[in-house]
């Protein structure tokens, strides 16, 4: 795999790629952050290609944001107001360009779980 970013994102209540789910990238730094890109995962749960790459992709802290009550209230999931997950972001640290990071989220609408991925 090259070097750069990607995700993608699996629903274990449902035991299905979760179909979708609006994801945000933001680069922080000095106390602000900056919205890189917004994608919309497809049917297997993935974005088509690398949220960062090449040049784009350089060392910092970065969070993504995914929109996960969006997407349970699209899939006809009854949720409380305010649901207890709504918006679920993952901060982290890229220390190599030359890496490849993997940063998949299982979602549930009472829980996920994340890791480095390959």
């Amino acid at each position: 795999m090259s070097a750069g970013l990607t995700t993608h994102v699996l629903d274990i209540s449902q035991g299905r790629p979760a179909k979708a789910v609006r994801i945000e990238l933001y680069r922080l730094q000095e106390g602000w952050s900056d919205l890189l890109r917004a994608a919309v995962t497809n049917e297997d749960g993935r974005l088509p290609g690398p949220l960062l790459s090449g040049e784009d992709f350089t060392p910092g802290t970065y969070e993504l944001v995914f929109h996960v009550g969006e997407y349970f209230r699209g899939a006809g999931v009854v949720l409380a107001d305010p649901p207890f997950l709504d918006q679920v972001p993952i901060r982290f640290g890229v220390a190599a360009a030359d890496s490849h990071y993997h940063v998949p989220l299982l979602i549930a609408p009472w829980g996920y779980n994340t890791y480095r991925g390959s």
